[in-house]
């Protein structure tokens, strides 16, 4: 009997708290980095780990928005999460359509930071370096403001 109880709570605990892969479906868009996902009737709020999108009202904010919508929206996505949230209860997670990342293509095409103040991912900061050289996205702008510096305004 304790083995069954032992055995119960860890598999609750797993999937209650550390959840590795779901599939859902996107079914909104809130921002740049941040997506309403459908699991078993439940809508759960998705922050992209790794990256800042611009805010809506942000040069390249809205853009970074339709950016993810015409990537995801209404798509069945998989989604990583390694169990953390932040303090408005949002999932700290990776989307994925088939083979591709949703947080690097928009770091990669600029539309996005990446965010280290929460990430040391080198690949994430090696994407952002690249549009930089590259010009992408919002690094064409000379005068990019970082959302975090925007948001204190």
């Amino acid at each position: 009997m304790k083995f069954i109880l032992l055995f119960l709570s860890l598999f609750s605990y797993r999937y209650s708290y550390a959840l590795d892969t779901v599939s859902a479906k996107v079914v909104g868009v809130k921002d740049g980095d941040t997506y309403v996902i459908l699991i078993d009737k439940t809508q759960i709020t998705i922050r992209l780990e790794h990256v800042d999108c611009p805010e809506k009202k942000q040069a390249y904010g809205q853009v970074a928005k339709q950016f993810g919508s015409n990537f995801c929206f209404g798509k069945i996505v998989k989604v990583l999460w390694k169990g953390t949230k932040d303090r408005n209860g949002r999932w700290i997670a990776e989307i994925y359509l088939l083979d591709k990342c949703l947080n690097k293509e928009l770091v990669k095409n600029g539309l996005a930071w990446h965010f280290k103040k929460y990430s040391k991912s080198l690949e994430y900061s090696n994407l952002e370096l690249e549009a930089r050289k590259n010009k992408m996205g919002l690094w064409k702008d000379i005068n990019q403001i970082a959302p975090w510096e925007w948001r204190k305004k």
